[in-house]
């Protein structure tokens, strides 16, 4: 069987809406660089980041995201990380009521503001990240950024001392040891405390 060239190689290997590294080419090509230059001119791949690509999915109101998941595993090259919105705070019936236009990725990797593709994304470094988002998660960063938010601080922080008991205890004292900065802890664990 003849040899693909290998342009054609990783255009065959290609899937519309798919994210990818350059290291994802590395064993199909000699020259990966020149290869995924011809690629993104022929507009086959478009260059989110260094490093990073998106092979474009045409759709009939124009080309579709990438999913946020994917190109924020192949981004970070791991997959333990979790997404939010400040807006997500509102949720938690404490007086939150603003509409944040931001994404904050909690992961073990990466720190600061980074714009991939269309998006900007905010970059929180954990030694860890939680698998999943809980409510006592968002409480425990509601509070971490209490300082950033455009709300009335010593509302919220009323609030939370009469709605803490519809929170799990037990979630809250993990979600707080494991993410909780020292100011938040300083202002969580009295008023966990009252509550044993």
């Amino acid at each position: 069987m003849e040899k693909l060239p290998a342009l054609d190689t990783i255009r065959k290997s290609l899937s519309p809406g798919g994210v990818y590294r350059r290291s994802d080419f590395e064993d199909m090509t000699s020259n990966v660089d020149r290869n995924l230059a011809t690629l993104v001119e022929e507009k086959v791949l478009r260059k989110l980041q260094n490093g990073l690509y998106l092979c474009p999915k045409k759709t009939p109101f124009g080309e579709a995201p990438p999913s946020e998941n994917e190109l924020l595993s192949k981004f970070l090259n791991d997959d333990h990380f979790v997404v939010y919105g400040p807006t997500m705070f509102n949720s938690l019936g404490l007086g939150t009521t603003q509409v944040y236009d931001k994404r904050i990725v909690f992961n073990r990797k990466r720190h600061g503001e980074m714009k991939l593709g269309d998006r900007t994304y905010f970059f929180h470094r954990w030694r860890e990240a939680p698998k999943s988002l809980s409510k006592e998660f968002l409480l425990v960063e509601m509070v971490n950024r209490l300082k950033e938010l455009a709300e009335d601080r010593d509302l919220i922080l009323k609030n939370l001392q009469t709605k803490l008991h519809e929170f799990s205890s037990m979630k809250l004292y993990n979600a707080l040891n494991r993410f909780g900065t020292k100011s938040t802890q300083k202002k969580l664990r009295p008023l966990l405390e009252k509550r044993i």
